[in-house]
Protein backbone atom coordinates (compact mmCIF):
# COMPACT_ATOMS: atom_id res chain seq x y z
CA UNK A 1 0.00 0.00 0.00
CA UNK A 2 1.23 3.46 -1.13
CA UNK A 3 1.49 6.17 1.64
CA UNK A 4 -0.92 8.12 -0.34
CA UNK A 5 -3.33 5.29 0.57
CA UNK A 6 -2.73 5.81 3.85
CA UNK A 7 -2.94 10.13 3.66
CA UNK A 8 -6.11 9.24 1.87
CA UNK A 9 -7.69 7.16 5.33
CA UNK A 10 -6.05 9.60 7.69
CA UNK A 11 -9.86 10.90 8.14
CA UNK A 12 -10.86 7.45 9.02
CA UNK A 13 -8.54 6.54 11.28
CA UNK A 14 -9.39 2.71 13.17
CA UNK A 15 -8.89 3.90 16.74
CA UNK A 16 -7.62 6.27 18.51
CA UNK A 17 -4.14 7.54 18.75
CA UNK A 18 -1.95 5.33 21.60
CA UNK A 19 1.02 6.91 22.97
CA UNK A 20 4.73 6.26 21.60
CA UNK A 21 6.71 4.98 24.58
CA UNK A 22 10.66 4.92 24.13
CA UNK A 23 12.76 2.25 26.52
CA UNK A 24 16.29 2.57 26.77
CA UNK A 25 18.19 4.31 24.83
CA UNK A 26 15.67 4.14 21.77
CA UNK A 27 15.31 8.04 21.46
CA UNK A 28 18.41 8.68 21.03
CA UNK A 29 19.83 6.17 18.67
CA UNK A 30 16.66 6.57 16.69
CA UNK A 31 18.03 10.53 16.88
CA UNK A 32 21.33 9.47 15.18
CA UNK A 33 19.58 7.99 11.92
CA UNK A 34 19.55 10.60 9.12
CA UNK A 35 16.97 12.61 8.64
CA UNK A 36 15.55 11.07 5.73
CA UNK A 37 15.17 7.52 7.44
CA UNK A 38 13.77 9.27 10.46
CA UNK A 39 10.93 10.53 8.68
CA UNK A 40 10.44 7.02 6.72
CA UNK A 41 10.13 5.34 10.19
CA UNK A 42 8.31 8.18 12.11
CA UNK A 43 5.55 7.92 9.39
CA UNK A 44 5.69 4.24 9.89
CA UNK A 45 5.61 4.52 13.77
CA UNK A 46 2.03 7.25 13.20
CA UNK A 47 0.47 4.60 11.06
CA UNK A 48 1.11 2.27 14.42
CA UNK A 49 -0.26 4.62 16.93
CA UNK A 50 -3.19 4.56 14.78
CA UNK A 51 -3.35 0.71 14.33
CA UNK A 52 -2.47 0.57 10.80
CA UNK A 53 0.46 -2.17 9.32
CA UNK A 54 3.29 -0.05 7.83
CA UNK A 55 4.35 -1.10 4.47
CA UNK A 56 8.26 -1.85 5.61
CA UNK A 57 6.94 -3.71 8.89
CA UNK A 58 7.88 -6.96 9.36
CA UNK A 59 8.11 -9.83 12.93
CA UNK A 60 10.98 -9.70 14.39
CA UNK A 61 11.95 -13.58 14.64
CA UNK A 62 12.36 -15.60 18.06
CA UNK A 63 10.41 -13.13 20.04
CA UNK A 64 7.26 -14.04 19.86
CA UNK A 65 3.69 -12.22 18.59
CA UNK A 66 3.60 -8.82 18.59
CA UNK A 67 7.33 -7.11 18.47
CA UNK A 68 8.17 -5.58 14.75
CA UNK A 69 10.59 -4.11 13.18
CA UNK A 70 10.94 -1.46 10.48
CA UNK A 71 13.38 -1.96 7.89
CA UNK A 72 15.07 1.62 6.12
CA UNK A 73 17.69 1.49 3.63
CA UNK A 74 19.46 4.32 3.06
CA UNK A 75 22.77 5.28 1.14
CA UNK A 76 24.00 1.81 1.68
CA UNK A 77 22.99 1.25 5.08
CA UNK A 78 19.92 -0.64 6.80
CA UNK A 79 18.44 1.37 9.48
CA UNK A 80 15.66 -0.97 11.65
CA UNK A 81 13.61 0.26 14.69
CA UNK A 82 12.24 -2.38 16.83
CA UNK A 83 8.65 -1.97 18.87
CA UNK A 84 6.06 -3.90 20.26
CA UNK A 85 2.54 -3.84 19.97
CA UNK A 86 1.55 -6.16 23.12
CA UNK A 87 -0.12 -3.66 25.10
CA UNK A 88 -3.46 -1.97 24.31
CA UNK A 89 -3.15 1.43 25.44
CA UNK A 90 0.79 2.06 24.14
CA UNK A 91 3.55 1.70 21.46
CA UNK A 92 6.95 0.98 22.93
CA UNK A 93 9.78 1.77 20.86
CA UNK A 94 12.28 -0.92 22.09
CA UNK A 95 15.41 -0.41 19.90
CA UNK A 96 16.64 1.78 16.68
CA UNK A 97 20.13 0.59 15.25
CA UNK A 98 22.22 0.77 12.05
CA UNK A 99 23.05 -3.12 10.96
CA UNK A 100 26.43 -3.22 11.24
CA UNK A 101 26.41 -7.03 10.07
CA UNK A 102 27.82 -8.03 6.91
CA UNK A 103 26.45 -11.46 6.91
CA UNK A 104 23.36 -11.69 5.47
CA UNK A 105 19.63 -10.20 6.78
CA UNK A 106 19.81 -11.98 9.79
CA UNK A 107 19.56 -9.83 12.94
CA UNK A 108 22.66 -9.67 15.15
CA UNK A 109 22.39 -11.91 18.46
CA UNK A 110 23.51 -9.20 20.72
CA UNK A 111 20.77 -6.70 19.33
CA UNK A 112 18.20 -9.59 20.05
CA UNK A 113 19.10 -9.95 23.36
CA UNK A 114 18.81 -6.39 23.83
CA UNK A 115 15.68 -6.14 22.87
CA UNK A 116 14.41 -9.00 25.01
CA UNK A 117 16.01 -7.26 28.10
CA UNK A 118 13.95 -3.81 26.94
CA UNK A 119 10.87 -5.79 25.94
CA UNK A 120 10.75 -6.84 30.17
CA UNK A 121 11.41 -2.88 30.81
CA UNK A 122 8.43 -2.32 28.87
CA UNK A 123 6.18 -4.87 30.39
CA UNK A 124 7.32 -3.52 33.60
CA UNK A 125 6.61 -0.08 32.70
CA UNK A 126 3.04 -0.72 31.56
CA UNK A 127 2.39 -2.73 34.45
CA UNK A 128 2.89 0.25 36.47
CA UNK A 129 1.01 3.10 34.23
CA UNK A 130 -2.14 0.69 34.48
CA UNK A 131 -1.32 0.48 38.02
CA UNK A 132 -1.26 4.11 38.93
CA UNK A 133 -4.27 5.07 36.60
CA UNK A 134 -6.25 2.22 38.26
CA UNK A 135 -6.96 0.63 34.77
CA UNK A 136 -6.41 -2.96 34.30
Amino acid sequence: MSYYSYFSRMDRLPRPTRPLLWIGSSRKDYGDFPPKVQEACGFELFLVQTGLHPPSAKPLKGLGNGVIELVEAFDGDAFRTVYTVRFEQAVYVLHAFKKKSKSGIKTPRSDIDLVKRRLKDAEADYAARLKGTGSS
